[in-house]
């Protein structure tokens, strides 16, 4: 399956900024929420674990995939991209995130080829500007389309 088969409607979205990285986790799940991918619960897992564990969650400078375990409150495997203008501070990480990709997954396996393109496409520095500097959800779209 192509990458952007694993995006719901309305799940590429640019927004100006988050006022705490516990309300980025909500801007960047909430398409998945509201398509029926996730339950509210696997919100407040997400932050929990947040909370305990740290960002365990950031790829990269400026990337993170906030996700939590399956069994709580994944409900169909999906992803979602959102990119703050003004990038968020997580606890302990100096550089800001810019990039959230929130992720579903509801099973230990059906994401593990979503994942590998994406980790592709993030591995070029060229890919990933890209995507940290696009000015719409259109540019964003494109680039996970052609992954």
């Amino acid at each position: 399956m192509r990458l952007i088969n694993y995006f719901p409607n309305e799940s590429i979205k640019i927004k100006h900024s988050a006022h705490s990285w516990q309300e980025a986790i909500d801007i960047s799940m909430a398409s998945l929420l509201q398509n029926g991918y996730i339950n509210a619960h696997y919100i407040q897992s997400i932050k929990k674990s947040t909370l305990k564990n740290g960002p365990y969650y950031i790829l990269a400078p400026g990337v993170a995939m906030p996700h939590a375990r399956p069994e709580c409150g994944a409900l169909k495997t999906g992803m979602s991209l959102t990119l703050l203008q003004s990038g968020v501070t997580f606890n302990d990480v100096d550089e800001p995130v810019k990039l959230l990709i929130g992720l579903s997954a509801a099973d230990p396996d059906s994401h593990i080829g979503a994942i590998q393109t994406l980790s592709e496409l993030l591995s070029e520095d060229e890919h990933l500007a890209a995507l940290l500097n696009c000015q719409t959800e259109t540019e964003l779209t494109d680039i996970i389309a052609k992954a």
